[in-house]
């Protein structure tokens, strides 16, 4: 069976959700190589192989860190150039599609953004994606090149599946624009104990019905007795009551959760774009009429400052 490569993401080794959901897929139509760049492969590769790779290509340099994307375009490019593989997927952060469509020109290839399915076909690997602003499902193949892809995050359940996982060093040259621009400072996010927006399987998001900064509390309690992420329409990002960090839309973060729940929001084209492909979605507004239930699984016509509290002392009594 071919090889398939898997672009490792990971915090300081500690592998990050999307990237199992990467094996799981791969998994679907040949067997998965990860590419492991920066420090403490051998403890990422334990998790590597229990998710399915058979092998981890490892590699380490202060260019990683200290530059942006380009010195891992030039190591993933030196995987592929060792590899050989029949796809390549990179999960679909901002850097990560950076890197992917750097790589696809590099090699020639044809790329498709935010697939959110992966299966097997007869001339390559076929892609799903949701397009025009959700509105649409397609499927596509990569008809030039080795098929480059990037994943939405939560679009597989990561499975396990026992493999090999052994350790190999990547020897990688790095090009003249690796240290083109280089890194002069980070800022470590600032820890909420939620989970991260874009990879939690619940988001409670919260609109202009919110009303104001000072009621965002109501939402984020909701969210925290579900142990969700919190979300926000760009109506109330613009308004200055949320953090832009936060804002789900098109001009904002895409996210796929098993479960999204809108308050407040009236379901402007802008945010279904960045919610639409939930698996499944619940809407509390006063609004019968509001845009937001045609979408939706179940939809709560009412007060949130109502609804919402009721909802979040359910939960928690429930949870015991």
């Amino acid at each position: 069976m071919a090889e398939v490569l898997v672009y490792v993401d990971h915090v300081d080794g500690a592998v990050r959700k999307p990237t199992l959901e990467l094996l799981t897929l791969a998994r679907g139509i040949g067997e998965p190589v990860a590419v492991h760049l920066g420090p403490n492969a051998e403890e990422a590769a334990k998790v590597l192989g229990e998710y399915g790779a058979t092998r981890v290509l490892a590699a380490d340099a202060p260019e990683f860190g200290d530059y942006l994307v380009v010195p891992k375009t030039d190591a993933l490019q030196a995987a592929y150039d060792a590899v050989s593989p029949a796809a390549v997927l990179v999960p679909s952060s901002a850097e990560g599609k950076e890197i992917a469509a750097r790589l696809a020109v590099r090699i020639g290839s044809g790329i498709i953004t935010d697939a959110v399915d992966l299966e097997a076909g007869d001339e390559g690997p076929v892609a799903t994606q949701s397009v025009f602003a959700a509105a649409f499902t397609t499927k596509s193949r990569i008809t030039k090149g080795t098929p480059v892809i990037t994943v939405k995050p939560n679009s597989a359940a990561p499975e396990a599946a026992p493999a090999a996982g052994a350790v190999e060093q990547l020897s990688v040259s790095f090009g003249e624009t690796a240290t083109g621009t280089k890194v002069t400072s980070r800022t470590p996010r600032e820890s909420t104990g939620r989970p991260e927006l874009t990879e939690a399987a619940i988001v409670v998001s919260g609109g202009r019905g919110v009303n104001g900064a000072e009621n965002f509390p109501v939402i984020e309690a909701l969210a925290d007795s579900l142990g969700a992420a919190v979300g926000a329409s760009r109506a109330a990002v613009d308004a200055g009551w949320y953090p832009h960090s936060h804002q789900v839309g098109q001009t904002g973060k895409s996210v796929s959760p098993q479960l999204y729940i809108a308050a407040g929001i009236s379901g402007a084209i802008q945010h279904r774009a960045g919610m639409q492909t939930s698996k499944t979605i619940v809407a509390i507004n006063k609004d019968a009429e509001a845009p937001i239930f045609d979408l939706v699984d179940y939809g709560i016509v009412g007060d949130l400052f109502e609804v919402v509290p009721q909802l979040t002392e359910e939960v928690k009594t429930r949870k015991g």
